[in-house]
């Protein structure tokens, strides 16, 4: 038997599996076999038939199954093929075995209506349980495994499956030349072993054949596949058909006898199954060729449904994996790290996200939420609310505020669009974090010492009900703690209400704290991946997001801070200022630079302001300078022409500062720009 790199099952040769050998040789002698001579599928002219209610097991060896004949066979006819080693077998025969036609029938055994009629109920059970096997499969390979288990050696001593490469999807109109590809191939033989035992083994050298084969328009093959049906391989055309598919260099060896089927899916065929019995196997009956139509025809079909299921579940997970952010900032005072866990792989698709976003004067917002439901649609309006949550953080409003536009633009995506969501903003310069809650569960703070607490937050009701308000607190965030906002994944599940938990992911937090000792934070990311440790069997019901902030704050003495009056004066006591404040942090060689630039970006703030301007410069690996007014209105860059006298400010920030940009206020405006540190 040769594995193809595609298939995902390795096998074990049946030799090292001494517990699914077959029934001694005694048995096959108390069958009416000679005890000298292998029994073999559809044997020599004088094959002797098992008796009538007599079982010979022959164990697959592949698949963990057996399979069994428990009536007369004939030559060529194929029972039935069953599920797993213990499972039900349709149609009669012992639990958990396979029936396979392993005695050869004597002369004139089988014959007349009664032994034809018991020949078309073999077949009939046959077909049925090799359909049930085949469509248990969920994946291409699992189909393609379970036609090959079911039909070898039951049907056939062995089997080729071409598909197409690629194969097509859906509609998707089919890639340009035809190409099939040797997707897998089986091959079993009975084998002597250890005196007097019969065994299956894998056969070392199968029957050879080319990798790929491109299908000619108006060639054999195309004629043969365009027909759909299932032919044998002794006609002319089915010869030249398999010359073409196995390639010139790779003829069928002197009498196998073939059936070449087709595998038409709903729209076209998309490959090939060839079944090869050997020379001393009686060859196929015409009825067989309707057993091949069976097999190919739910192999496609099952092919089909797994090709556009793959397609689905890919467009799925790009779908949510796109609408998560690719990774995260890291602002001034704050590391962040973050997890993601679908339900499962059958439900990858749901409707928590995370997010992070820088605002203005160093803080940042962190923000977890959860659409109800696992579908598409919920992966859509969590990306909806998700891009209005950074909207609405940028415009720097108050959280409890965008909570409040969060819940309109649930209402306006239609009814019954209900999430739970979680923002907070943290100010490292002030140490405090302000949250707002929407229904979701409590963030817990872990602090330094290996305390974690269940911060007490309003609840809120979810975002989707209209006519509530929201409330903030503001909280103290003391540096070295860290912050653990989570979706109900994660302490929520079949096995353990919310609250539970959540006091079991306190206890968790706690305890990993106490491992690294009073005086250090436990690492963030290992921190990440202890708390998703706590998950048990039963608790991935549902999605999972997961962002950790370690709040590290900026010293005061790092923070310099300072109201100008909107007066002609404004830009040269900013720049005094600057320069001492530069002095202190040892800085100087910034000095020109940073006088410069302040100077043009105080000078455009006071000429618009009405009220007094900031001027706040904080030292942290960065050099970063915000000045902030009360007008709305943004600057922007522009290209001065020779003639004009002003203009050119934001043109010398744009090429001396690291970095600048301009926010908008509720109140407001703020320019910034950063310069880069020594080293």
């Amino acid at each position: 038997m040769t594995e193809h790199p595609t298939s995902h099952e390795g096998r074990q040769p049946l030799a090292a599996r001494p517990q699914e050998r077959a029934r001694p040789r005694q048995e096959a002698s108390a069958a009416g076999l000679p005890s000298d001579v292998p029994a073999q599928p559809g044997g020599p002219a004088d094959r002797t038939a098992t008796a009538p209610g007599t079982d010979t097991t022959v164990p697959n060896g592949t698949s963990g199954t057996s399979r069994t004949s428990s009536a007369p066979g004939t030559p060529g006819t194929p029972a039935e093929t069953a599920g797993p080693v213990g499972g039900p077998v349709g149609g009669g025969g012992a639990p958990g075995a396979v029936a396979v036609a392993v005695a050869a029938q004597s002369p004139g055994a089988g014959r007349g209506p009664d032994g034809a009629a018991r020949r078309e109920g073999e077949r009939l059970r046959f077909v049925g349980a090799a359909t049930r096997r085949i469509a248990r499969g969920l994946d291409l390979d699992e189909i393609v495994l379970g036609l090959c288990r079911a039909t070898v050696p039951t049907f056939s001593d062995e089997i080729l499956v071409y598909l197409r490469d690629p194969l097509p999807v859906g509609d998707e109109r089919p890639v340009a030349p035809f190409v099939l590809r040797l997707r897998r191939t089986d091959r079993l033989r009975l084998s002597e072993l250890e005196g007097e035992e019969l065994v299956l083994v894998p056969d070392p050298d199968p029957t050879p054949a080319a990798e790929l084969c491109e299908v000619r328009s108006g060639g054999a093959l195309a004629e043969v596949l365009r027909g759909v049906r299932p032919v044998f391989g002794d006609s002319a055309a089915a010869k030249t058909a398999l010359t073409e598919l196995l390639g010139p260099e790779h003829p069928l060896p002197g009498g196998l006898r073939a059936i070449l089927a087709p595998l038409r899916g709903r729209r076209r065929v998309i490959g090939a199954a060839v079944f090869l019995r050997r020379t001393e196997r009686a060859g196929f009956e015409p009825n067989d060729l309707l057993v091949a139509a069976q097999l190919a025809t739910h192999t496609a079909l099952g092919i089909d449904k797994a090709v556009l299921y793959g397609r689905e579940a890919y467009i799925a997970d790009e779908l949510q994996r796109t609408m998560l952010p690719d990774s995260l900032p890291q602002p001034t005072g704050v590391r962040l790290a973050s997890r993601y866990l679908p339900a499962a792989e059958t439900a990858r698709v749901g409707g928590d996200w995370y997010d992070a976003i820088p605002l203005p004067g160093s803080r940042v917002a962190l923000v977890v939420g959860d659409v109800m439901g696992h579908s598409m649609t919920s992966a859509a309006i969590m990306g909806q609310l998700r891009t209005t949550a950074q909207t609405l953080a940028g415009l720097d409003l108050p959280p409890q505020e965008v909570l409040h536009h969060l819940d309109e633009q649930a209402q306006r995506l239609g009814e019954n669009r209900m999430a739970t969501c979680m923002y907070a903003v943290y100010d490292p310069v002030s140490h405090r974090i302000t949250v707002a809650n929407a229904g979701h569960p409590p963030p817990i703070l872990l602090h330094l010492g290996g305390r974690a607490e269940v911060l007490r937050v309003p609840p809120g009701a979810p975002i989707g009900v209209g006519g509530v308000d929201f409330e903030a607190v503001e909280l103290d965030a003391p540096a070295g703690a860290t912050l653990l906002l989570y979706t109900d994944g994660l302490v929520e599940s079949r096995l353990r209400d919310v609250w539970t938990g959540i006091e079991q992911l306190r206890e968790r937090l706690a305890a990993t704290a106490q491992l690294t000792g009073p005086d250090h934070s436990p690492p963030l990311e290992a921190l990440c991946d202890d708390v998703l440790d706590m998950l048990g069997p039963g608790d991935r019901d549902d999605d999972i997001a997961l962002l950790a902030a370690r709040f590290e704050g900026i010293a005061p003495s790092d923070v310099a801070y300072w109201f100008l009056e909107p007066e002609d004066a404004a830009p040269g006591r900013a720049r005094r200022l600057a320069r001492r404040a530069l002095a202190r942090w040892d800085l100087e060689e910034l000095t020109d630079s940073v006088e410069l630039l302040i100077s043009e970006v105080v000078t455009n703030a006071v000429r618009y302001a009405e009220r007094p301007v900031t001027l706040r410069l904080l030292k942290t690996d960065v050099l970063r300078c915000e000045v902030g007014d009360d007008s709305p209105q943004l600057p922007r860059q522009r290209r001065a022409r020779d003639t004009d006298e002003g203009g050119r400010g934001l043109f010398l920030v744009n090429r001396l500062a690291r970095r600048w940009g301009a926010t908008r206020l509720s109140g407001g405006k703020v320019v910034w720009f950063e310069l880069a540190t020594r080293g």
